[in-house]
């Protein structure tokens, strides 16, 4: 096996965690000493810039997780699939704000990237840019893709059965937390929605 990284980073909005991005977090893991989980979107006060409006992501209705719900459902799914908790830490990550990430990861950090659309493409170079080493650990379509959070979200709101689709500690914390009824009923939490 070839040598480890020190430091790697992966990152993503995991609203909500599925079972593709756990494919994507343990690659990530088996390539590096200590793994940087970056969570994107983070705060739900912070604008956009310009050319990145239009996305999809982008949305309140594609965000229905806070921060801290999502750090929770990493933690536990990451811990549940084996990964030690000494060897993983998940911070902030403002891909939506490249001149910020370095506040939030150090420079020699190797940044682990997929790429499935348009939007792997635009990471990988805004972080080629910022000066970081990134490695593609693969190129696929969307015909390729586990699953996605759209269609995690979409089948809890449809009550239709989802949990196949993701880790067995993302089910628990979903059921749990109520998490399964704010999203059938269209609500979003308290921390994306600061006009109430």
């Amino acid at each position: 096996m070839e040598q480890r990284d020190t430091l790697g980073v992966v990152m993503g909005r995991f609203q909500g965690l599925h079972l593709g991005h756990m494919e994507y977090l343990l690659a990530g893991a088996q390539r590096c000493e200590h793994l940087l989980v970056g969570v994107t979107h983070f705060d739900p006060w912070e604008h956009a810039p310009e050319e990145l409006r239009d996305l999809g992501r982008m949305n309140a209705s594609a965000n229905p997780f806070t921060y801290y719900e999502r750090l929770a459902m990493l933690r536990d799914a990451l811990t549940e699939a084996g990964l030690p908790r000494e060897r993983f830490d998940i911070v902030p990550f403002p891909i939506e704000h490249p001149e910020r990430i370095p506040e939030f990861i150090p420079r020699e950090a190797v940044c682990y990237v997929t790429i499935y659309d348009q939007w792997g493409y635009h990471k990988r170079q805004v972080l080629t840019d910022l000066g970081f080493p990134t490695r593609v650990l693969w190129v696929r379509d969307d015909s390729q893709r586990l699953t996605s959070g759209t269609e995690v979200r979409r089948l809890i709101a449809e009550g239709k059965p989802w949990s196949h689709l993701v880790p067995p500690a993302v089910s628990r914390y979903l059921l749990e937390h109520g998490l399964t009824q704010r999203l059938a009923a269209g609500i979003q939490p308290e921390a994306s929605n600061p006009s109430r």
